[in-house]
């Protein structure tokens, strides 16, 4: 009885939390609770019983092969249990969703007795995650002559499974809840530091915005039963930043529905809205869920008789309000006429969040059962050799004749399917892809592993060239909470077929090299579509999306994702850099002089950024490429030179080929097949079979930028701007600043030179720098803490060869032991240099932080407010991201450098050899 007496102190222990009893996913202890439900004297079997029915995981967990498994002997007989009869042990097996649960329905279905047979089928035509194991006995049987056989397909070739669900309602009520003003973060939602509860929904549930808010939205609940609360980003856009499964979680459960009765804390159809929209990625995992996202678009800019928009004295666009969705309005969605309406009064279209495939995704409950099911379709058709029913809405599939294409609208052409065959698509189009390389990060791989245990996936599909699971964003520290769930983690991902991190029997080093740059070294094709379960996920070969790590494990259990074909805007750069400029200042400068150009308009937001960069090998290019998140873009594409991408691909080859050395290549030589495809790649390049991608001479862009490189003269700074009057303009990456901006008073509390944004380059020169300081000032001392993180394991290894790690050991006061690792975050830092564990460190802010009110300076992509730092009673904290050289120097003085002070540090340092490309890169 010890593992139930466990389980029950745990309940007791979540009581005194506020919390019911953590769902059921092991066997043993399901093993245990259905013995006493067998023993009708036992003194436990009620709460047994409750935990049974009610508090089991689905899927492929091993609690639900053991409850599939017990149901089957209910219905053959072989148990009695008063509380279960047959037709309620059926009712349970049709809320499993997969796994076991197929297995047993299967037996069952392809059984002796006719009417268990019968019923039996009743339930697996509701029924969509099925594989081909499944789908293979159905075949075998039909080919035998099973009649049930032939009936379960032809249910599927009608699509019976979406067909018999209930319409969509034709009017939806809501009640407004203004979440925040401004754009409103992932973070906010479900924040980083609360990483590791993230599996434990109802835990997690509580860091949602704030308790307050929490109460708030309970209240406005019980004043408008039978209403939805819809969360909104007043004058902002919803979920920007990263890219979490648990936001929208956490939302749902909140303030959407339970999917089933029988398990909790699962919650779907949240209903979020935003004045800008909902971000690219959170979008799509609204669809996941099944729920709406809607662009309200309820303040537009003001303007004059002339039609010239009003500007405030600090040249923004003045905001007017076109109609009220303050916290407490009741409107209405009305799926029919695609509006959202006060009372009688229409206040806008929504067609976007109402378009054909979201409403079959909102009356299926999501997204997945839609991919499941139009594949279980496919294939009952097939085994039947009859054409499956047209049901679901057609892709819509927009060819523009005469028409170019994009290099990104070329990606997805090359690896569409199930499109009209030789129809070339452009923008707008809907398509599924194959995906070549998929990435699961820590903080969320939890999740990913629970939805693939729910979508009943034991293995990764075999058109995946390479998939990897990483340990970055719990590298900073090894504390319980990662003791406890990261190996977890490794053994799962291992077992299903991904490259990890760490070696599940220790063989190897453990890796905690920031996923981003992994993905990115083990893209060895430009032409490649990848996954990964951050927002960062942005290559500098191929195309990127960051993705929710529902979307992660679709990718992994299917090889496949669907979107529309975004539209692209094209960057271009003309003039020279000037030599004491780094590329970090270029691609600041973009985002300036973009919204320079545009007036204000962000054209980024929701596109594809085709910047042509020609000459910068992959590592540099990821500085851009990883930077576009922050743009608000949905991916970037890079484009090279054939020499250029030549010469990245060789560097990916010999990372690789590190990796397979440390001994993490897997059974089936994943790594070294892509070494494979990178030297035949390299080859087709060479031979002038397949030059590098290019986009067309006559592609169509949403809109052209040219950034002028002479235009960048001193290093920029994207500053939070916290205490701006209008808070909408806090905390995001559009305030961009030359340091002249702050003359010689801003003190700087910290600084930071790590995580995805900097590469080998960065870390010589920091090396660089403080030689140069050295030998112009006789010593270097830091006025501030500079903490050093390395992205990469091999760049270090690189760096030890070259001799800037000895410069960086003789400087620094700490440095990293992997035998020896932290086991509680850092609280308090002296000014001195740290040089820490390859990892995201404080840009991930779930482990480590800078103290609360500190002015960070920092090379990370990260702004948010409390993400690298938190406020304090005092002040705010404040998180300004800079260049290398910017930081290094900050931490040093203490402050912000002024011009003079930066060039005299960065004298004689190769800062980058970035020059536009001399050629036009299309054609």
């Amino acid at each position: 009885m010890n593992i139930y007496q466990d389980y029950i102190n745990e309940i007791e222990e979540r009581k005194t939390q506020g919390l019911h009893p953590k769902p059921i996913d092991g066997a043993e202890l399901l093993g245990e609770i259905i013995a006493q439900i067998k023993d009708t004297a036992n003194a436990h079997r009620e709460d047994s019983l409750k935990f049974f029915i009610y508090n089991t995981l689905p899927g492929t967990t091993s609690a639900a092969g053991v409850k599939a498994r017990f149901l089957k002997e209910i219905i053959l007989g072989e148990s009695v249990v008063a509380e279960i009869s047959p037709a309620f042990a059926f009712e349970l097996l049709s809320h499993m969703k997969g796994g076991p649960s197929i297995e047993v329905l299967l037996d069952l279905a392809l059984g002796d007795d006719a009417a268990i047979a019968k019923s039996a089928a009743e339930v697996l035509k509701t029924q969509v995650f099925l594989y081909d194991a499944d789908t293979d006995r159905l075949k075998e049987a039909f080919k035998n002559g099973s009649e049930i056989a032939k009936d379960i397909l032809e249910s599927y070739a009608k699509a019976e499974f979406f067909t018999k669900l209930p319409e969509v309602p034709e009017e939806i009520q809501i009640v407004t809840f203004i979440a925040g003003e401004g754009d409103i973060s992932t973070d906010l939602l479900s924040p980083g530091n609360q990483a590791h509860s993230r599996s434990d929904r109802e835990l997690h549930g509580q860091c949602m915005i704030t308790p307050k808010a929490q109460q708030e939205i309970r209240a406005l609940q019980a004043e408008h039963p039978g209403k939805s609360v819809m969360l909104i980003a007043e004058k902002g856009t919803m979920g920007v930043g990263s890219s979490r499964m648990s936001g929208v979680n956490n939302v749902a459960l909140w303030t959407g529905r339970q999917a089933s009765p029988y398990v909790p804390f699962v919650n779907i159809a949240p209903i979020v809205g935003g004045t800008n929209g909902i971000s690219p990625i959170f979008l799509t995992t609204v669809d996941v869920t099944g729920g709406i996202g809607i662009d309200l678009k309820n303040w537009v800019k003001k303007v004059d008789a002339d039609g010239n928009v009003v500007r405030n004295e600090n040249g923004d666009p003045v905001l007017e309000e076109v109609y009220s969705v303050a916290t407490g309005t009741v409107l209405t969605i009305n799926t029919q006429t695609k509006k959202l309406y006060n009372g009688e009064k229409e206040l806008i279209d929504i067609s976007k969040a109402l378009t054909p495939q979201k409403k079959e995704f909102i009356r299926a409950g999501g997204s997945y059962a839609i991919v499941f099911g139009k594949k279980i379709q496919t294939v009952a058709a097939k085994i039947l050799g009859i054409e499956p029913t047209p049901v679901f809405a057609p892709s819509k599939e927009i060819s523009n004749e005469g028409q170019g294409l994009t290099a990104v609208e070329k990606i997805f052409n090359r690896n569409a399917v199930g499109t009209t065959p030789g129809k070339v698509l452009h923008a707008g189009s809907d398509v599924r892809v194959e995906v070549n390389i998929v990435g699961s990060q820590d903080t969320t791989g939890l999740m990913t592993a629970q939805e693939l245990e729910s979508m009943a996936a034991t293995v990764i599909s075999p058109i995946v060239d390479g998939a990897y699971q990483s340990g970055c964003h719990t590298a900073s520290v090894w504390d319980k909470k990662a003791q406890a769930n990261i190996p977890k983690l490794m053994k799962f991902m291992n077992d299903f077929g991904l490259i990890t991190a760490r070696d599940p029997k220790g063989e190897y080093h453990s890796m905690t090299d920031v996923i981003h740059k992994v993905l990115n070294d083990i893209t060895v094709d430009e032409w490649a579509i990848i996954i990964g379960g951050d927002s960062h996920t942005r290559m500098s070969k191929g195309v990127a999306f960051g993705a929710d790590s529902g979307t992660v494990a679709l990718a992994l259990a299917t090889g496949e994702a669907s979107m529309p074909i975004p539209e692209s805007v094209k960057v271009t750069f003309k003039g020279d850099m000037k030599d004491h400029m780094d590329f970090r200042d270029v691609v600041h400068a973009t985002q300036a002089q973009m919204l320079q150009q545009f007036g204000g308009e962000n054209v980024f937001q929701g596109r594809i950024i085709e910047v042509h960069i020609g000459t910068l090998p992959a590592d540099q290019a990821f500085t851009f490429t990883d930077w576009t998140a922050e743009m608000k873009a949905k991916a970037s594409i890079c484009i090279s030179e054939d020499d250029t991408l030549i010469e990245s691909l060789e560097i990916a080859k010999n990372r690789i080929q590190i990796m397979i050395d440390k001994g993490m290549d897997n059974h089936k030589q994943v790594l070294q097949g892509l070494i494979n495809k990178a030297d035949k790649r390299i080859a087709e390049i060479k031979s002038g079979e397949k030059p590098a991608l290019t986009p067309d001479a006559n592609a169509k862009y949403y809109a052209e930028v040219v950034i002028d490189l002479d235009a960048i003269v001193e290093p920029m700074i994207a500053d939070p701007d916290v205490n701006n009057k209008d808070v909408s303009k806090r905390y995001t990456h559009d305030t961009i600043r030359p340091i002249s901006f702050y003359g010689d008073d801003k003190k700087v509390d910290l600084g930071f030179v790590g995580s995805c944004m900097v590469h080998k380059g960065d870390l010589k020169i920091v090396s660089q720098m403080l030689k140069n300081l050295e030998e112009q000032q006789g010593k270097v001392e830091f006025h501030a803490p500079l903490v050093v993180a390395a992205p990469t394991y091999n760049i270090i290894e690189e760096l030890k060869t070259e001799g800037d790690w000895d410069v960086l050991q003789k400087y620094s006061g700490f440095e990293f032991d992997d035998n020896a690792p932290k086991v509680a975050a850092r609280t308090e830092y002296e000014n001195m240099m740290y040089l820490e564990r390859p990892g995201c460190n404080l840009c991930m802010g779930n482990q480590e932080k800078a103290a609360k009110g500190d002015t960070v300076m920092a090379t990370s992509t990260r702004l948010f407010q409390g993400r690298v730092v938190e406020d304090s009673e005092r002040k705010k904290g404040e998180s300004l991201l800079a260049s290398t050289p910017v930081v290094v120097l900050s931490a040093i003085l203490g402050r912000i450098p002024n011009m003079d002070e930066y060039k005299a540090a960065v004298v004689g340092i190769d800062l980058t050899k970035f020059a536009p490309p001399v050629k036009a890169l299309s054609r």
